[in-house]
């Protein structure tokens, strides 16, 4: 029975001395993907051992179905094999001399059950990942997707309370990474599982999660649906790691609500959203998507012309480095056709709504995996 997964001010130090997951709290409902999303060495992968039990934290505390499975400073630390915990890793780790059937199989040997219900167990798991006709197959015939799902199957089967999901498509080549991305959902929600995915890559945070929690030097900076992190960042490392890759430089003029009229290079002002703390006269950088800038004449407030410095062709898009505001920035036009010719001059609008102004930020900020 899926449960729910409670992480509160979660610590874990290792002898270097730095946090690694540095006072980490959010909570997975029962049903949920929650995928943590964030550059290498954030502290995704060693908060989500902590809640499996393979990394003992250093402080803070881990429910799963309100139960304290781990808590340092109460003494509580319940091994990994009774916490019923489903987990996939990177590699597929099957045992090679087995059949599908077989490896699916082993989780429940020891549970108590009668051969009838395991036979029933395995069928409906392995239905679940579309593999009831390789059933009698050696495991080492199977393609690296098939393996996966094999894996998948056996993490499920006993029907954990939670499943831990540790980069797993990160093996896999580009085509079937992209397929078994569009299966795993499908198959988590319809077993029912509480799931919390580790990965680095934002497409499959995006597919996966019905939340993200981003994170950088062991700290959550932002957990929401993925909409709301793609659409509103916290703040400029979340918007430069979910692609934002346009900064510009400029100062808080005024203060109108959420928004704020900034003023940048070459004296010209836009309009940009503002967190709460930025006031007037406050040093800021903008962050734009590429493909968030739309050509042509537009209504209301960010119309600009700037003149095409480069193109780059991509088949069915083009990406433009445009000058404007005394620097380069990107926009992406999606089409097979290159509509704007080198030196030439275009009109662009930014929608206020897609530039947000952030405190003046540093390379660190802007630092993406």
């Amino acid at each position: 029975m899926s449960a729910e997964l409670g992480v509160e001010h979660l610590r874990k130090v290792f002898a270097t001395g730095k946090p690694a997951v540095d006072d980490v709290s959010f909570t997975v409902q029962a049903g949920e993907i929650v995928v943590l999303l964030g550059p290498s060495g954030c502290g995704k992968t060693t908060t989500l051992r902590c809640v499996a039990g393979l990394e003992h934290p250093t402080a803070g505390a881990i429910r799963i179905g309100g139960e304290v499975i781990s808590a340092p400073e109460q003494g509580v630390l319940v091994p990994p094999r009774r916490r019923n915990i489903g987990m996939v890793f990177q590699s597929y780790a099957v045992w090679p001399h087995m059949t599908v059937r077989q490896n699916v199989a082993y989780p429940l040997r020891h549970r108590g059950m009668t051969r009838a219900e395991m036979d029933r167990k395995v069928a409906e798991a392995l239905e679940l990942v579309d593999l009831s006709s390789y059933a009698d197959r050696a495991v080492v015939s199977l393609s690296g997707g098939q393996m996966q799902r094999v894996a998948l199957a056996r993490s499920m089967v006993y029907q954990p309370r939670l499943l831990l999901l540790d980069e797993p498509l990160s093996n896999l080549d580009a085509q079937l990474r992209l397929r078994l991305r569009d299966d795993l959902r499908r198959i988590i929600k319809r077993a029912g599982l509480t799931a919390l995915y580790v990965t680095h890559d934002q497409t499959e945070a995006v597919v996966l999660g019905d939340r993200i929690g981003v994170m950088q030097n062991g700290k959550l900076l932002q957990m929401a649906p993925p909409d709301e992190v793609y659409n509103r960042p916290a703040d400029l490392f979340v918007a430069s790691f979910t692609g934002a890759s346009n900064f510009v430089a400029g100062r808080v003029v005024e203060r109108q609500g959420e928004f704020g009229t900034i003023e940048a290079g070459g004296g010209q002002r836009l309009t940009a959203w503002l967190p709460a703390a930025l006031a007037p006269g406050a040093a800021v950088t903008i962050a734009i998507r590429p493909e968030n800038i739309r050509f042509g004449h537009g209504d209301g407030a960010n119309r600009f012309a700037a003149e095409v410095l480069a193109q780059r062709y991509q088949g069915v898009q083009t990406i433009y480095e445009l000058g404007l505001f005394g620097a380069r920035i990107e926009a992406l036009e999606v089409g097979t056709t290159m509509r704007h010719e080198v030196g030439s001059r275009v009109d662009v609008v930014l929608p206020p709504d897609s530039c947000w102004a952030y405190e003046a930020g540093t390379a660190a900020d802007l630092a993406a995996d």
